[in-house]
């Protein structure tokens, strides 16, 4: 089980109050200048996470991927000194505000929305984004900036003259051939001919036609033969990878003149669509070719390389990565989340060591056998393929089985040890149990409405006409609960002990045919008519005890594992210097 993730407010005990003083500067320095000092990071029910233990726990997890990323900066950054090229802070800094203000916002807004939407903080962005980019424009200068040509073109693409056309595809050219012909003899048909024969379902649907074209934006063949057509005219066959087509003109579309007094933004516009169109093809063929001519040895990751060469994490044209600067870019990215996880590892731990408890190998091996049968990954012998499941969880690329076990393993049977004494099913549980998943349920109909008004009007309206139909037109016209809407009011039968107590008492009461009264719950307001009852299809509770009694220890322990977690997690002391640290950094910038 992942461990859960809470936003726990930053707690600084009064006894802690120097050290947190001087720990809080301290990590301030190192996330600003990412020293390899080893500063305390956090520190859990008075038990310290070092800056160390982050770093190395960020690297575990995230290095083989960070290091990619870290390798292709050093080849650009070796590039760029080899042209006596450089990007300046100024430059990153003018073009994130350039980049926000074409998005109409504020550069903090901007930066904001990354950080909420994309998850992308501010360093980042201008390390891994920004910064590439302004260097690959400076290395292909020559070769991005736009032509008066291209300029033209992309101007007649955007505004220029266009002719609205119909379509028929099909992949026979047996079958072109004759549709073509029907079509030529036949052009006011073409509409209804592309509907009952075109491939393409998009513009079939729409009686063949298809957004206008436009000089200089697609296949030139297309372009050309759409310009060629007077209106109603029919194209010649033309063959567009194993697809073939022909059009009809329908009208043309005169160009457009934007005003005046636009067009240097929109020259602006062009331009810059245009560059960063060049860019993206001129970048690939220089990535290419750095990594082509490139001698890159990963050292991380390879037992035998790093062995020689020792705190080092890449080699890139004999020039060295080393590992505290590969743990230093995956704390940036990923030290926030990274940190979380190792703060719930030790609540987990204290909490074992509390209880007298520990997570043996045969636990740890149970628990995946479990995962495994649960995601289906069971062998022809009927017992769980563990291989499989592994191979399955690490596909990825990126986790290993340590890391697997370490994240989702071992907290799970943790927080299982935990709890395993609380567990305890009774009959009446057993009984519930049984009611639930195999008795009888009712049927019904339902209308969910948002407030209490509406709900009185169209309960009266129900009352008043009592049949099934007129109910359903009810729910279609009036319902907010989409199911109930769009099957006139059925909705799936309910189940006795579903956690929905006024729903169920309400429902099992009413006989067939009958109208509730109106259920307030939450913000919503039901009215439910009844169609009577199912009939159990199991009646014997004994066939299936082993079966349910599983079932609710299962469910009772995931139950108790989330309330064991959220009071390890609300009842600690924890103090989170590094994301202290984050936020009075953020604050200075702004």
């Amino acid at each position: 089980m992942p461990f859960p993730r809470f936003l726990t407010p930053i707690r600084f005990g009064y006894c802690l109050a120097l050290v947190s003083v001087i720990a809080l500067a301290s990590t301030v320095r190192s996330v600003a200048a990412a020293d390899s000092s080893d500063g305390i990071v956090a520190v859990v029910n008075a038990e310290p996470i070092t800056q160390k233990m982050l770093a190395d726990a960020s690297v575990t997890r995230y290095g083989k991927d960070v290091l990619d990323n870290v390798i292709n900066r050093q080849l650009i950054m070796q590039a760029c000194n080899e042209k006596g090229l450089q990007v300046s802070e100024q430059e990153v800094a003018e073009e994130i505000n350039r980049i926000a203000a074409k998005f109409k916002l504020t550069t903090p807004d901007y930066l904001k929305l990354l950080d909420e939407e994309r998850d992308i903080t501010p360093g980042r962005y201008a390390r891994e984004i920004i910064w590439p980019m302004l260097a690959l424009r400076k290395l292909v200068a020559g070769q991005v900036e736009p032509t008066q040509q291209e300029f033209n073109e992309a101007y007649l693409a955007q505004f220029g003259e266009a002719v609205k056309c119909r379509m028929i595809m099909v992949a026979d050219k047996t079958k072109a051939d004759s549709l073509h012909r029907e079509a030529v003899a036949n052009p006011a048909g073409f509409g209804n001919l592309a509907k009952m024969n075109s491939e393409d379902e998009t513009s079939a649907s729409v009686g063949g036609l298809i957004p206008p074209i436009r000089r200089y934006t697609g296949d030139s063949r297309l372009e050309e033969a759409a310009f060629a057509l007077k209106d109603n005219e029919v194209s010649p066959l033309i063959q567009i990878a194993d697809q073939w087509m022909f059009l009809q003109a329908v009208r043309r579309i005169p160009a457009a003149t934007p005003p005046t007094n636009e067009m240097p933004a929109i020259r602006e516009q062009i331009v810059d669509r245009i560059r960063d169109q060049k860019i993206r093809g001129a970048a690939g063929e220089l990535f290419a070719k750095l990594q082509r001519d490139a001698n890159v040895s990963k050292v991380f990751g390879n037992a035998d390389l790093q062995a020689k060469f020792p705190g080092v994490a890449a080699i890139v044209n004999e020039q060295r990565i080393t590992i505290s600067a590969l743990a230093s870019e995956c704390v940036k990215r990923h030290g926030g989340d990274v940190l979380e996880g190792e703060i719930n590892r030790k609540l987990l731990t204290q909490g074992l060591k509390k209880a007298g408890k520990q997570v043996s190998q045969p636990d740890i091996d149970q628990e995946i056998a479990k995962a495994a049968i649960t995601y289906g990954f069971i062998g022809e012998d009927g017992k769980p393929n563990i291989a499989a499941w592994m191979e399955s969880v690490t596909s990825d690329g990126q986790t290993t089985p340590a890391i697997y076990i370490q994240d989702s393993v071992w907290p799970s049977v943790a927080l299982r040890k935990l709890v395993e004494d609380e567990i305890k099913i009774t009959e009446q549980d057993v009984k519930q149990g049984f009611e639930s998943s195999y008795g009888e349920r009712a049927e019904i109909l339902a209308i969910v409405l948002s407030d209490q008004r509406t709900a009185q009007k169209v309960w009266k309206m129900a009352r008043d006409n009592p049949s099934e139909e007129f109910f359903g037109r009810l729910a279609e016209q009036y319902s907010v609960e989409p199911v109930s809407a769009s099957n006139r009011g059925k909705v799936p039968p309910i189940r006795q002990h579903s956690g929905q107590p006024l729903i169920e008492r309400e429902a099992f009461a009413l006989k067939p045919g009958e109208l509730s009264g109106i259920i307030a719950t939450a913000d919503k307001y039901i009215v439910l008519k009844s169609q009577g009852r199912t009939t159990p299809y199991v009646t014997d509770l004994e066939a299936v005890r082993s079966e349910l009694v599983n079932e609710l220890t299962e469910r009772k322990t995931a139950a108790a594992m989330a309330s064991t977690f959220d009071r390890l997690k609300t009842s600690a002391e924890i103090d989170n210097y590094f994301i202290a640290a984050k936020e009075i950094a953020a604050t200075a910038q702004r």
